[in-house]
């Protein structure tokens, strides 16, 4: 008997919706993409309990013809496609014509449409790929998809569902995709009964940013808009300053379907280099329009990645779309701090002035009593009173206005004499300017200004070699006292501190026979890893004076509120915001606090990446991430005690490797110098 089993329909069917649903997201995915291909302007999409037990999506689309609702749900049946050359030059989302049937074969789903072109409308129900129901009813113009008990007849996959949470999220993260690849569109999400995404669908793609991610993501961002080798490019980037420390916030579009773009991930980091710190990423949603048959999208099940014909125009266009929209960002800058480049700035020569201004009070006094004489009289008439009360006020003012311009740094100042061997000549207004410029240097260095001391008069010579009687014990200098170099003490050993090399290697002399060299940062990323992990941050955790709100894309947003005990654990006191945003009220004592955000997103992504480790793995990544942060910086400034301490701590606690495998100390043996110097053979 032959071993080939042909499946009957049933099976067939479980199987191949296996490769369209996965879980409540895949459907969601599905059923909207339909929607947006039947020319829908507003879509509701509802779920409970994450979607496993009720999914709704509802349309104003162009809805299904009564005749073609039992077709649509064959398998392989659709109406965007028809022949082979259809397939080069794809327009739709949806394609394939396996949505309907995979969905309808693993759960019970109810339709409800009516085309814009007949008078009434139809209700289908279909359970586990059986019809059950075909009637008439009466509804709006457009598709409504109701989706119960997904996967009841197949609880192989059941089990396989994650939380309620997790696969609510999911959705979300797929709803938040399709606003930002048509904002043309007013979607509505409700889950479980609570209303989280409204969209205006005013065309507008920076409204669509700020119903998904927020005001505060949406305030940093930078318009794109590129054309090159016939790739339009336009959306917006985030500013380098805002750069986060992964990937999940880049979004890509091509022909407004979201896919995974390596080309122009790639196109990004390079055209970011030298503008984005080393280890972060800029945040981005970017749609890329181009001609249909220059991309082929059937090389995804669920369509997610794209192949093109040639890569190359794709990356090109990113890569300068981004570089120039970088560069007008810096110019906009300029033009916000007052760099006005479109009127000439006059150049004034302040010593010139200052000579004006005081030639002009010094004549004042001889012009009142000229005006008295003239008079003939003791008083002044009153209208000539006030000219020169005017006047007065007027050089108060340009006086003001002299002190004032010494301080744009516009103004170019003058090279004024001032050796001490003819400083006698200097005119007072020069003098006066001078001890101004100096007096205005100081304040701007912050530091004071300290005349040169009187040298000593020799002793008066006398009979005996005591000092004079008027003078105390504290005029005469003391001799200075050379402090020896700080010892280590450790195991009864000396080790005497030589200094710091680079500002990040501390150098110890250990006995006559040793040179330690000890990488400050990774000795302190190591003594931090070991306390968090010995005291579980107790005692460590420091409560926020201004709590640090988070957005996160909907990942790992759930990563991070399934995970509230791993971030309580190390430190971190965080409670859901909603909308993808969380929430941090304290983070462990160590670390600063311009880096709790980007620690936050590093371990959401840690976590979300990382779902099947066991705990153990994902607290010992955590505390290295935090170690890392807290730990003094190669470079920092340091205090010779600092190191010290620091230093003995490494011998104390044999300390030999940071968290990340690097090696703290190397040791540097004596006769090793001296082979090196050729004192030995």
């Amino acid at each position: 008997m032959g071993k080939i089993n042909v499946l009957d329909k049933h099976v067939a069917e479980l199987i191949a919706a296996g490769e369209v649903v996965e879980r409540p997201s895949s459907v969601i995915k599905e059923l909207v993409e339909n929607s947006i291909d039947a020319g829908a302007t507003a879509i509701t999409v509802e779920i409970k309990n994450g979607g496993v037990t009720f999914m709704r999506v509802s349309d104003n689309g162009c809805g299904i013809l009564k005749e073609d609702i039992r077709p649509a749900f064959i398998r392989h049946a659709t109406s965007k496609v028809k022949e082979e050359d259809d397939l080069d030059a794809i327009a739709t989302l949806g394609f394939r014509g396996e949505a309907l049937a995979s969905v309808a074969s693993v759960s019970h789903l109810e339709l409800i449409t009516k085309a814009r072109e007949e008078e009434i409308g139809t209700r289908y129900l279909i359970e586990g790929g059986e019809e059950v129901l075909f009637e008439d009813a009466g509804c709006p113009d457009g598709t409504t998809f109701i989706i119960r008990d997904l996967f009841y007849n197949v609880p192989a996959r059941m089990k396989f569902l994650k939380t309620d949470m997790a696969e609510g999220n999911a959705v979300s993260n797929v709803i938040d995709k399709i606003a930002l690849s048509h904002p043309e569109i007013a979607l509505t999400y409700i889950k479980d009964s609570k209303n989280v995404l409204r969209t205006a669908g005013d065309g507008k793609l920076l409204s669509a940013i700020y119903a998904v991610y927020g005001r505060d993501f949406t305030r940093k961002l930078i318009p794109v808009d590129y054309t090159l080798g016939g790739v339009h490019v336009t959306g917006f980037i985030s500013s380098p300053e805002n750069a986060r420390p992964n990937r999940n916030m880049q979004n890509f579009f091509i022909n407004h379907r979201f896919v995974i773009c390596k080309a122009a991930m790639a196109a990004i980091s390079e055209a970011c280099k030298g503008t984005v710190m080393v280890g972060k990423f800029p945040s981005c949603v970017l749609n890329l329009d181009m001609s249909f048959n220059a991309v082929d999208v059937n090389v995804h099940p669920t369509k997610l990645e794209v192949r093109f014909v040639n890569e190359r125009p794709v990356f090109d266009a990113v890569y300068h779309a981004v570089k120039t929209a970088l560069m007008n960002s810096e110019k906009r800058v300029e033009a916000h701090l007052g760099n006005d480049t479109t009127k000439p700035i006059k150049r004034v020569n302040p010593f010139e002035l200052a000579q004006k201004v005081f030639r002009e009070r010094d004549e004042q006094p001889a012009r009142n009593t000229a005006s008295k004489a003239n008079t003939g009289e003791g008083s002044i008439p009153p209208a000539k009173a006030v000219n020169n009360r005017l006047d007065t006020k007027r050089e108060e003012k340009r006086s003001d206005a002299l002190f004032e311009m010494l301080d744009e740094p516009e103004v170019s100042v003058p090279k004024l004499n001032l050796n001490p061997k003819v400083a006698d000549a200097a005119s007072p207004v020069e003098e006066h300017y001078r001890r101004d410029v100096e007096e205005k240097r100081a304040e701007n260095a912050q530091e004071r200004i300290i005349p040169d001391p009187e040298p000593e008069q020799p002793a008066p010579v006398g009979e005996g070699l005591d000092p004079p009687a008027d003078r105390s014990a504290a005029d005469v200098p003391e001799e200075p006292i050379e402090e020896p170099q700080p010892l280590i003490e450790v195991d009864d050993n000396a080790y005497r501190y030589i200094g710091e090399a680079f500002k990040t290697y501390v150098i110890i002399e250990k006995n006559p026979r040793e040179l330690l060299l000890i990488d400050k940062h990774a000795a302190h990323e190591r003594i931090i890893f070991e306390k968090l992990k010995k005291d579980k941050s107790s005692g460590y955790s420091q409560l926020l004076l201004t709590p640090i709100t988070v957005t996160l894309n909907k990942i790992d947003y759930n990563a991070v509120i399934e995970h509230l005990d791993v971030f309580r654990e190390a430190g971190f006191d965080i409670d859901d915001f909603g909308s993808g945003s969380i929430i941090v009220r304290s983070a462990p004592q160590y670390l600063p606090l311009e880096d709790i955000e980007p620690s936050v997103i590093e371990m959401a992504g840690f976590l979300s990446n990382h779902q099947k480790e066991i705990r153990s793995e994902k607290m010992e990544w955590i505390y290295a991430n935090v170690s890392c942060r807290a730990a003094i910086k190669g470079g920092n400034n340091s205090t010779e005690q600092e190191l010290i301490a620091l230093a003995k701590q490494v011998e104390d606690e044999d300390i030999r490797h940071c968290p990340h495998g690097r090696p703290v100390c190397i040791v540097l043996k004596k006769h090793e110098l001296e082979r090196m110097f050729g004192r030995v053979e």
